[in-house]
């Protein structure tokens, strides 16, 4: 099928069936799935700046019904969402805008795909080396000492880790509770600052960059695993539309590719959602950890090539 707004042939097939994936990994993970979407796209040969523009488009719908059930199931803390969605638009104008300057230089695909490959594969092998080492740690403990540090893995509250702690003994007025997510007296300026990042990486690799905000969420703001999944979701539906106007009014989006995958996303992001229930947070994060490194795969695979499938 020819796409005539990226100018890409692609069968619709191959994008339903990606759509499906990365439906299942947004409620499963709270992530958007661009570590597989853009080189998913970008292995059919559309250009990086399409593939960014039209992976937002396509994950607003998909983050609205995997965020609903999240919501359902008491995984939303919309406090922190609204507060972080401000940050979020911030950087994914300051990412779109960076998206630009490098289609001007005509050298859009090359950066972008080392940009990836480096983002990627380091948060891979962060989460890694977390959730083991969170894992070893609650196999040590005796029953007793799990239940008085919130028992049985599924209650993951990752204040006790050393970054958490850190990072919450900054008071920059204005300090804020967010009583959902179990956090008290936490400065404004830290919220604010990792949904900028966040967003950043939305604008310039596309998605609702919940790869950089979930983990962020976990380990900088101190937010429990299930909380930090669902709260994604719902911020990702604000930051997410706006991400995708931005890109609009640049012409980075073909709507029909995004309305294609969208078809597969909705059903993937309810069984998605679902299967949360079922994993505690270490464990949730251990299984993040092989999806940034498919998306290294392809994304190394295309620029070292060149070719497209």
């Amino acid at each position: 099928m020819f796409f005539p707004i990226s100018n890409a042939h692609i069968n619709p097939i191959y994008l339903a069936v990606v759509g499906f994936l990365i439906g299942i990994l947004g409620g499963f993970f709270g992530v958007g799935g661009s570590f597989i979407a853009g080189p998913a796209l970008r292995l059919m040969g559309v250009d990086w700046n399409y593939a960014v523009g039209t992976d937002l488009a396509h994950i607003v719908g998909k983050s609205i019904v995997a965020a609903r059930q999240h919501r359902t199931l008491g995984n939303v803390d919309l406090r922190l969402g609204f507060i972080m969605a401000f940050g979020t638009i911030g950087g994914a104008e300051a990412g779109a805008q960076l998206i630009q300057a490098l289609k001007r230089a005509g050298n859009v695909n090359t950066v972008v795909s080392f940009v990836a490959i480096v983002v990627y594969f380091g948060i891979a092998v962060f989460m890694l080396w977390e959730s083991q080492k969170t894992l070893r740690s609650h196999k040590k403990r005796s029953p007793k000492q799990s239940a008085a540090r919130g028992a049985q893995l599924k209650v993951d509250h990752s204040a006790f880790h050393p970054v958490t702690q850190m990072i919450q003994r900054i008071k920059i007025w204005p300090m804020v509770d967010l009583p959902v997510s179990g956090i008290r007296q936490i400065s404004l300026w830290t919220i604010l600052l990792v949904a900028f990042v966040g967003g950043l990486f939305s604008g310039f690799l596309g998605g609702g960059a919940g790869y950089i905000r979930m983990p962020s969420m976990v380990y900088v703001l101190g937010v429990p695993t299930h909380l930090a999944v669902g709260t994604d979701l719902f911020e990702i539906v604000i930051s997410a539309s706006y991400g995708t106007f931005s890109h609009a009014v640049k012409g980075n989006v073909d709507i029909l590719i995004a309305l294609v995958m969208h078809t597969g996303a909705v059903i993937g992001a309810q069984i998605g959602v679902v299967a949360t229930q079922y994993f505690a947070g270490p464990k949730i994060r251990l299984a993040f950890v092989p999806l940034p490194l498919i998306g290294v795969a392809i994304v190394v695979y295309t620029l070292v090539t060149g070719h497209k499938l």
